[in-house]
């Protein structure tokens, strides 16, 4: 590596964003003040303030390069969505064009929006929608193959106002829970906290592979995982590639990621290998829950560019392969004042402090009653060869608290206070030249779905491919209802002291059932699970409903965070997805089945008969039972796989007549995924026999150990 290829990280950090130091320093005073407000107390932006911070923008996107400007937003599609446009104007009368940007073009956009995900909120010939931009996100300039482009963080919505993106219900959901945490805290005495923001830290896994391997599996093209594919004689049993060396060109892309990261002020903080073989992770460092929303989804888009460059490719899907780990995305929430407060940091003593105990018991309560409801808002199609698998959470929502908040619930059920928190003890190795040190008070538990990990709560259900506003809106909602219900109660006790205490226990009692502290991948939690009631959701179908169960409803409706009408039309457009995302998959398999794999065994067979064939003539005595028997055996799995090939067409035309929704949905998962898998069965089975030069794509072993 040549000197010139070192970088100072301090150097480079955020040099490509707009950020508040870039602000201060090209803003007049009074307008940067003005921003500031907006900003920090939600007031409404002025037109000629916008056109001062417009015009200052682009001149600082002019000087990195940029030519265009888009508004950057997150409609329902699972991916960011664009349109550019230059800064020129009309040419002038001799020729020459200016560069220009005005408030109003800083402010709102206007892409179509019937052509996106609508659930039915927008008809065809509906076409009008308008991007607003979220000022509490910075803009960035994109630095590409296409030059480099203002991307202005925005929220997109229909003509008739409702939300057709993720990032304008999670502002919503920001807002309750800012309102209701702020109400509990005056009730403790605090008046000087004027902000309360959920902070969010999500971890990305992923897979790798070589572009040129990946190129050749139609599968991996059309669907982002592996539809067909025999195990290698080595998977990850040995765990040998978790938190392994990193190989040279595995870390030459992420150090090309990291270096794309920081220079958008993504503080990515932490790489390692994941516990599959070609799996990895990177972790950045805590944001503001819709800045790390927006970070999250470029660091998934850079993921992906910047492997092409390595002649690399990311698998972002949860399960790519069969048989190996698949990918999630642990979303790391806590609750933090403007002024540095934790609310779930429990202090030393936990038990003394109330103001936690009641913001514990709160959570546990918002997470018992919406169960379904923080279940679904991490289903996606990927997701269901993930969860309850011995690899990820369960399906079941339940709360890890550790032995330490453990045993202070356990004395606040029974006994109604509590009077004592464990406390960590001194770690002693035996080895004198390593130092002692005191270990946490509680261990973790990688099982859990939600458990809390210190001063924060870490949701391991979410997708790798999923964005987390959707998580993350989910949680903000449930947890400011909770809020809300207590401080409704408390504002009114005459004597607040016995008031929160008795909430606090009443919260402890109720909810109990919902901790966990075990293994949660165990058979017997499963059992243990049912006896308490809590529920078992185990597919994206069977969890859409909670989104407009009657108590959902209300939740959202409460705090504005959506309308019923936008809850039914998120329905809508999550049955559709899955259904045509299972489509897609069937006709990828029927596709390749049909014109690669069936006509590579045939011609295996075909060479495999001549050659018994030329053996029985040049020596009619020679045993040739093996070769029988091979035959035998791989024409049989031939003909099971024509079969199933068969049926799954079959049933791929009939989905087609079904109704959209609902009755679409659920027969593909019923029906067509069950033949899907029908049809894998033989053709990974008759992979192990053909020939390997005869065998149409590369294998598991090609694509996870040779990169």
């Amino acid at each position: 590596m040549s000197e010139t290829e070192y970088f100072n990280v301090a150097d480079i950090f955020g040099e490509n964003v707009f950020n508040d130091a870039v602000m201060q320093e090209r803003l007049p005073k009074k307008v940067y003040k003005k921003l500031h407000d907006v900003i920090e107390e939600g007031r409404e932006l002025d037109l000629d303030t916008a056109d001062v911070i417009a015009h200052e923008m682009k001149e600082w996107a002019i000087e990195k390069g940029a030519t265009h400007y888009t508004h950057w937003f997150q409609p329902l599609t699972g991916v960011t969505a664009e349109k550019h446009d230059s800064f020129i104007t009309a040419p002038m009368p001799n020729g020459k064009v200016l560069m220009s940007f005005s408030g109003k073009e800083l402010i709102k956009g206007e892409p179509d929006a019937s052509s996106f995900p609508s659930g039915g909120l927008r008809a065809t010939f509906e076409a009008r929608g308008y991007t607003a931009w979220d000022c509490t996100s910075p803009a960035f300039v994109r630095q590409d193959a296409a030059g480099a482009t203002l991307c202005i963080p925005t929220a997109f919505c229909s003509y008739t106002g409702e939300a057709l993106d993720q990032k304008t219900p999670l502002l919503r959901s920001m807002e309750a829970i800012n309102e209701q945490s702020l109400r509990l805290l005056r009730l403790f005495g605090n008046t000087t906290s004027k902000k309360v923001t959920p902070s969010v830290g999500p971890e990305q896994e992923y897979f790798i592979v070589d572009r040129e391997k990946y190129l050749k599996r139609k599968d991996l093209i059309f669907t982002g995982r592996t539809l067909f594919g025999a195990m290698p004689p080595k998977g990850q049993e040995m765990d040998d590639h978790y938190f392994g060396a990193i190989r040279e060109r595995i870390a030459a892309y992420m150090r090309d990621v990291n270096k794309e990261l920081w220079k958008l002020g993504v503080s990515a903080k932490t790489q390692h290998n994941e516990v599959a073989p070609a799996q990895h992770e990177l972790a950045p460092i805590y944001d503001e829950c819709n800045v790390a929303v927006d970070h999250n989804q470029l660091t998934m888009e850079t993921l992906k560019k910047v492997a092409g460059r390595h002649g690399l490719q990311c698998l972002l899907h949860e399960k790519p392969f069969a048989g190996v780990n698949g990918s999630g995305k642990h979303n790391n929430w806590s609750i933090t004042t403007d002024d540095g407060i934790n609310l779930l940091d429990p202090g030393k003593t936990p038990h003394e402090n109330v103001q936690f105990l009641l913001v514990l018991t709160c959570i546990l309560k918002a997470i018992d009653e919406h169960a379904a409801l923080l279940r679904a808002s991490a289903a996606d199609v990927g997701n269901d060869h993930r969860l309850g698998a011995n690899e990820a959470p369960p399906a079941i929502l339940s709360v890890y608290l550790g032995d330490q908040l453990g045993d202070v619930l356990t004395q606040l059920v029974n006994t109604g206070s509590a009077t004592h928190s464990l406390s960590g003890q001194k770690l002693e190795t035996g080895v004198k030249t390593i130092p002692d040190f005191m270990k946490d008070a509680t261990d973790r538990n990688r099982t859990s779905p939600f458990a809390f990990t210190g001063n924060k709560f870490e949701f391991r259900m979410v997708g790798s491919q999923d964005s987390v506003a959707q998580p993350n809106i989910v949680l903000n909602t449930i947890v400011a209802e909770a809020f809300s219900d207590a401080c409704d109660v408390l504002e009114k006790a005459e004597d607040f002291d016995l008031a929160v205490h008795n909430l606090i226990k009443e919260y402890a009692v109720a909810h109990e059932r919902v901790v966990f502290n075990g293994n949660g991948y165990s058979d017997e939690w499963v059992e243990e699970a049912a006896r308490r009631g809590l529920p078992n959701i185990k597919s994206m179908v069977e969890a859409i409903p909670a989104y407009i169960a009657p108590e959902s409803i209300a939740a959202f409706e409460k705090f504005g965070v959506f309308t019923e009408t936008e809850l039914k039309s998120r329905v809508e457009i999550e049955y559709e997805t899955y259904a045509k995302t299972i489509n897609i998959e069937a006709k990828a398999m029927i596709d390749i089945a049909g014109k690669q794999i069936i006509p590579a065994v045939i011609k295996y067979t075909t060479v495999l008969a001549n050659s018994l064939s030329s053996v029985k003539t040049a020596c009619p005595d020679a045993d040739v039972s093996v070769q029988t028997e091979l035959l035998e055996e791989t024409s049989a799995l031939l003909s099971d796989t024509k079969v199933a090939l068969a049926k799954l067409e079959e049933l791929t035309i009939e989905g087609a007549t079904k109704e959209e929704g609902k009755e679409q949905a659920t027969f593909y998962k019923d029906e067509v995924t069950v033949a899907m898998q029908a049809l894998r069965t033989p053709v990974d089975k008759l992979e192990m026999i053909v020939d390997k030069e005869m065998w149409p794509m590369p294998s598991y072993g090609d694509l996870i150990f040779e990169v």
